[in-house]
């Protein structure tokens, strides 16, 4: 046979009754502070619909007068904020703008020490190589004919099919006609 064991409350010590109050304060109190919380985050979400035009039915005309500045004051900062970026970006650019200055203003000197040198170099070839231009097997474009050793700023890109028109014994059509020229565009062949 069991024998059943009942177990009778032990009879509470002051020590426990003071834990117990200790317990029950804390518990209210952080109730309290829920609470709280709750009533705020609920206010902050029915500010943030106020703001961004939601449920504006119920409020009345002093609440949206106050509406108004704080959206005003929020457009100013926001305006503010951008227009000290822009400012920032401005000297940013300006810093740059003036970087590549110093540097275009280098290049210029480096490029006229080195031209007074490359002029002497191009007055020894034109004596000495002006006979071996003539015979070159290298088509000059027409500004450098003149001056062989004098270049153009920019290069010249000519796109397209080259072919050298050679008009065939017999043929009746004349070998160059007056707006016509050589030059074949790729996409008709």
């Amino acid at each position: 046979m069991q024998v059943l064991r009942i177990v009778l409350p032990r009879p509470l010590s002051d020590t426990n009754v003071a834990a117990l109050l200790l317990k029950t304060t804390a518990l209210n109190s952080w109730y309290q502070e829920v609470t709280k919380l709750k009533s705020k985050y609920e206010a902050l979400q029915r500010s943030q619909r106020h703001l961004l035009g939601e449920d504006l039915g119920p409020l009345n005309v002093k609440e949206l007068q106050s509406l108004e500045k704080q959206l005003e004051g929020a457009l100013a900062l926001a305006r503010q904020r951008k227009t000290q970026i822009m400012i920032e970006q401005m000297e940013d650019l300006r810093k740059k703008e003036r970087q590549l200055g110093d540097l275009n203003k280098q290049l210029k000197i480096k490029l006229e020490s080195e031209g007074q040198s490359l002029k002497t170099i191009q007055g020894l070839w034109s004596t000495s190589g002006a006979a071996a231009a003539d015979n070159s097997n290298f088509a000059l474009h027409p500004s450098h004919a003149a001056h062989p050793m004098e270049c153009d700023p920019e290069p010249v890109l000519q796109i397209g099919y080259h072919h050298q028109y050679v008009q065939a014994e017999g043929s009746s059509v004349p070998k160059s006609m007056g707006g016509e020229t050589n030059f074949i565009h790729g996409w008709v062949i």
